[in-house]
């Protein structure tokens, strides 16, 4: 083994008694705060494990809970022999998973059964009341986005400055922005303008996955689903969720209607907020943007990672992106004019 996985090795073995003879990277995931890997112990078992410093550590108490409850599509993660959910290395979190299917959703199979079974994991787990410790621990839905809309800000400024003397990817997104300028502006205030209205408009917290999107969700053959890393779980309105299906927020994985109904049969019979679902959809969309802009114009990235996370900025920008899918429910609103 190499000696970060030397080093990964004393940590699972004096954490979890796990003797690991094999590990495996998974490059899966866009967290620059995480890594995960595909680990075999000596009795031939394998594990998910992930190193974590982003997100918050409620997630792992989340899936705990879940699963205790029975919630179908929830892995329930390893205790270490001291009865915690995780170690704590370097400032980051270790925590273990069985392995679970590596068929991803992303890469496709996604039947009208895994649909109906994704509806049913959120569905319940939208039903599970919170432990007070849960309560405690996990962020709360507030409907004000500061830190979004300062980097979005900080963002336009320094890509608007961009001059010649830029090397080509940073020249490249810095054009991508210019020509989106104006619709980033106008989301960012609609935005703002709809959270202030939904902060005097109450609505019943739940235990939201907070990032269900298609990434996460692995498949088995039999149309079970798992919904996996939780690490942005949060106390959020039901809607919080639902966005990533009323239209998805992937430019190369469109929801379709279909998908939708197959979706609503396993989750039940709720009417979403369009609002709710218009602010949760800019506010993702602004997160997006200026998070993949910054990758691209990062020169201190390796520049198949800047290729890609322009990929993605023109994904966003594109007519199904996430940024088009978010003006056209403000639009539907009446809120973008």
């Amino acid at each position: 083994m190499t000696a970060v996985d030397d080093r990964l090795a004393d940590w699972l073995r004096a954490d979890f008694g796990l003797v690991l003879v094999a590990a495996e990277p998974v490059p899966y995931g866009a967290d620059d705060a995480a890594q995960l890997w595909r680990a075999t112990t000596a009795d031939g078992a394998q594990w998910a494990v992930k190193l974590s410093g982003g997100g918050t550590p409620a997630g792992l108490l989340v899936t705990a809970h879940l699963a205790g409850q029975g919630v179908p599509g929830i892995a329930a993660p390893l205790t270490t022999r001291d009865g915690r959910l995780c170690g704590v290395h370097e400032g980051r979190r270790l925590s273990v998973v069985p392995w679970l299917s590596a068929d991803r959703a992303l890469a496709g199979g996604m039947t009208a059964a895994h649909w109906h079974a994704y509806g049913e994991v959120l569905a319940a787990t939208h039903d599970v009341a919170p432990t007070d410790e849960l309560a405690a621990l996990l962020p709360r839905e507030d409907h004000t986005h500061a830190a979004v809309g300062a980097a979005t800000r900080a963002t336009d400024r320094r890509l608007r400055a961009v001059g010649d003397a830029a090397d080509r990817w940073t020249r490249e997104v810095a054009a991508r922005w210019r020509a989106a300028a104006d619709d980033v502006s106008t989301l960012l205030d609609r935005v703002g303008r709809l959270g202030a209205q939904l902060r005097d408009q109450p609505a019943e917290l739940v235990v939201c996955h907070g990032d269900p999107h298609l990434g996460n969700l692995l498949l088995e053959p039999d149309g079970r689903v798992w919904l996996i890393d939780w690490d942005d779980a949060v106390l959020a309105p039901r809607e919080r969720d639902l966005m990533f299906v009323r239209g998805g927020v992937l430019a190369f994985a469109p929801v379709t209607p279909a998908d939708q109904a197959a979706f609503f049969a396993g989750y039940g019979p709720m009417d979403p907020d369009p609002l709710r679902l218009a602010y949760h959809l800019g506010v993702r969309a602004l997160d997006d943007i200026w998070s993949w802009a910054r990758d691209v114009a990062d020169p201190d990235r390796p520049e198949a990672a800047r290729v890609r996370a322009l990929a993605i900025v023109d994904g966003l920008l594109s007519p199904v992106g996430l940024v088009s899918l978010a003006r056209e429910a403000l639009r539907d609103l009446g809120r973008w004019d």
